[in-house]
């Protein structure tokens, strides 16, 4: 089995956890790809280096991320255009998408030895249109649309599948799939939902009324949203925490379920419930 190592050394002891997967998968008898630019952190690793890293994509069965949620997340897109199954290992603070902890890399035997259920996450696409064309961002968390530091209240128009449904007045508009309910959502006082679930879930950021709750829509829906200011506010687009876009007022948003998915690796018997339970306790400690 070929196995993409992407760990993110920026974390705190990732350098030394990477090492110690690199070990029990050759120890379990994987083969390991890197990218090129890991080269110099894990030089006598009998790793295989690629420059190319769309061909290492290609050549793998299957992705590991080392590194927290953010980690995760962003190599989950990369695995998901390439319809390849991802297991995250975490070393940051909660992990909600992590398969692994950092103390159960004996488990990899089951990824090496093909013993493992993958668990599809609905992912969100999001369409931009701009002078240059249409711009398209994939989410596995969320997409965020909110004032800038010094902007003031925003005003939201959504639509769903082109009919007005409701009007906000917010400092932003978090637009999360299931596996996101439990991120800047969850925050903001939105639901926490079942990733089993198909759903888009569209949760205001304190908004300017107290009888206003967040909206769960289905699968299907196609929701767009349009943001003002009437104090010419910086409007932001971001996506999965990662990719920003300053938005002009009112221009028009789309949201919906993007056909590409996340194939997240289980190793272990444990339900969402129990993960969220467990990853909760640890935020209050």
């Amino acid at each position: 089995m070929k196995i993409a190592v992407m760990p993110n050394l920026g974390k705190k002891d990732a350098a030394f956890h990477t090492g110690n997967v690199i070990d029990k998968l050759h120890e379990f008898g994987a083969d390991v790809l890197m990218k090129q630019s890991f080269q110099n952190a894990f030089p006598r690793c009998g790793v295989i280096f690629y420059s190319d890293f769309s061909r290492m994509m290609s050549d793998c069965d299957a992705v590991i991320a080392v590194g927290g949620d953010g980690t995760i997340i962003h190599c989950a897109r990369h695995a998901a255009a390439v319809e390849k199954p991802i297991l995250g290992i975490n070393v940051g603070r909660l992990g909600f998408v992590a398969g692994l902890e950092a103390n159960e890399l004996d488990r990899l035997q089951q990824l090496v030895g093909s013993q493992y259920l993958v668990e599809e996450r609905m992912m969100l696409e999001v369409r931009l249109e701009t002078g240059g064309g249409v711009q398209v961002y994939r989410a596995l968390n969320d997409a965020v649309l909110a004032r800038g530091a010094l902007s003031r209240i925003l005003d939201f128009k959504v639509n769903f599948n082109d009919a007005n449904v409701c009007d906000y007045r917010a400092d932003g508009l978090i637009l999360a799939t299931p596996t996101g309910s439990t991120a800047y959502s969850l925050s903001a006082g939105g639901p926490v939902i079942d990733p089993s679930i198909q759903c888009i879930l569209l949760s205001p950021i304190c908004p300017h009324s107290l009888l206003t709750r967040s909206v769960v829509f289905g699968p299907d829906a196609r929701l767009s949203v349009q943001a003002s200011s009437s104090y010419d506010s910086e409007i932001f687009l971001t996506v999965d925490g990662e990719t920003s876009v300053q938005i002009q007022d009112g221009q028009k948003i789309d949201f919906y379920r993007s056909p590409q998915a996340a194939k997240i690796i289980k190793l272990k018997q444990d339900n969402f419930y129990e993960i969220v339970n467990a990853k909760l306790a640890e935020r209050r400690n």
